[in-house]
């Protein structure tokens, strides 16, 4: 069973260096952002559930083709089954608690959970789980902190999430204990908000590797 959650979560994470983090305010927005950022090369989306319209943001953005798309900010059992209800792929959490590991079990949709310390990632070794948001990066350490895990948690892989940049990502691929990043510094609020989709496109491009 670990290495079928191992596996499942993989397969989403390894599609793309950067998952885009996205708190999507306008449902006409939707679609021609993630139209946008799949054809920059960068298919596996975030939508965190900070906006009363997430749910039906998954729902659109869904029907993108090229488009992965899941859900960020699950805290709860409720959380995992509404996104899962609107047709999310995967689910990510800031952290982890056993309550929504066990909702995990009982999920169709493979869970990254957030951890921030050691004994934090050791609980989630304990429910079977090798992949891990480290979250939030910068703040708890960054690439120092994911130096010192590759240690004493050699199995393990992260995508780390929070505070990171254009100008810090490349940094954070190179450890080989990173699979992809998590940021939202491709989709700047004020571009978002003029619907600018050209500028967004271009530092898509960038973050995915093809400028």
């Amino acid at each position: 069973m670990n290495d079928t959650i191992t596996q499942r979560i993989d397969a989403v994470l390894r599609q793309a260096p950067v998952v885009p983090v996205l708190a999507v305010s306008d449902l006409d927005d939707a679609v021609p952002l993630a139209e946008t950022l799949v054809a920059a090369g960068l298919p596996v989306l975030e939508i965190t559930l900070r906006t009363p319209i997430a749910l039906e943001v998954i729902r659109r953005m869904r029907d993108v083709p090229g488009a992965i798309v899941g859900a960020g900010t699950v805290l709860t059992r409720a959380d995992l089954f509404a996104v899962q209800d609107a047709g999310a792929s995967f689910a990510i959490s800031p952290g982890g608690t056993d309550a929504l590991y066990d909702a995990a079990r009982d999920a169709d949709i493979p869970l990254l959970p957030g951890i921030a310390t050691a004994s934090e990632l050791m609980r989630g070794l304990e429910h079977g789980y090798k992949r891990f948001k480290f979250f939030p990066a910068e703040s708890s350490g960054g690439i120092a902190a994911l130096k010192a895990f590759a240690g004493p948690f050699a199995q393990v892989k992260f995508c780390p999430t929070g505070g990171i940049d254009a100008a810090k990502a490349p940094g954070y691929l190179a450890l080989p204990n990173v699979i992809t990043v998590g940021g939202s510094w491709m989709v700047p609020a004020e571009a978002l908000k003029a619907r600018d989709w050209k500028r967004i496109g271009a530092l898509a491009k960038e973050a995915a590797g093809r400028d």
